[in-house]
């Protein structure tokens, strides 16, 4: 089991920049878009490991609240992967990930994606198809009342220029519109 190109610290380029989820022994701080998004993220020697190559090899990295950093490198070198087991989308195979210094993955811990408030945008935007813009951008605010999903989606929504596009459904959309409906839903 080699570690193909594998995304370790000595590749990684940076820098310059209401509510709690109870996951059973610890709340998390929940924020929106509107009020703030940053949070300070760190890993703490991330390995992930599939069952013929490693994608992460120990990688160590504190991305402060505001900051914004850049992964750069070749395809298949591991950004995606460092990006998804950041977001909870997998689990690192060894190490830690905090945000704002709370355990989301470890050893002994791992906070399913649902409950960290990371958003997290794919390069084909994952839009629903069956949705409306409006249904795409509450789709993760289950946790919420129905109105306060509505109310929270529709103000995201404002903001990046579609709110006249609430009820309508995405294979009418062209891409350029798609990006912000998929940025909206990431950060409501």
């Amino acid at each position: 089991m080699g570690f193909r190109s594998g995304f370790d610290k000595s590749k990684i380029a940076g820098s310059a920049a209401g509510g709690a989820v109870d996951t059973g022994e610890m709340s998390f701080p929940r924020a929106r878009a509107a009020a703030t998004f940053a949070a300070r993220v760190t890993l703490e020697n991330v390995t992930k490991v599939y069952e013929d190559a490693g994608a992460l090899n120990g990688i160590d990295l504190t991305i402060e609240a505001g900051e914004i950093v850049c992964l750069l490198g070749a395809s298949g070198c591991g950004k995606t992967t460092l990006l998804r087991v950041i977001s909870g989308i997998e689990r690192p195979t060894s190490g830690r990930v905090l945000i704002n210094d709370l355990e989301v993955a470890g050893p002994r811990r791992f906070v399913p994606p649902e409950s960290r408030s990371v958003g997290l945008m794919f390069q084909d935007f994952a839009l629903f198809p069956h949705l409306t813009v409006l249904e795409n951008v509450t789709f993760g605010l289950k946790a919420l009342p129905r109105a306060e999903a509505d109310r929270a989606a529709r103000a995201i929504l404002a903001r990046v220029g579609l709110l006249g596009m609430a009820g309508t459904y995405p294979s009418v959309l062209s891409g350029g519109q798609q990006q912000p409906v998929a940025l909206a839903r990431a950060i409501v």
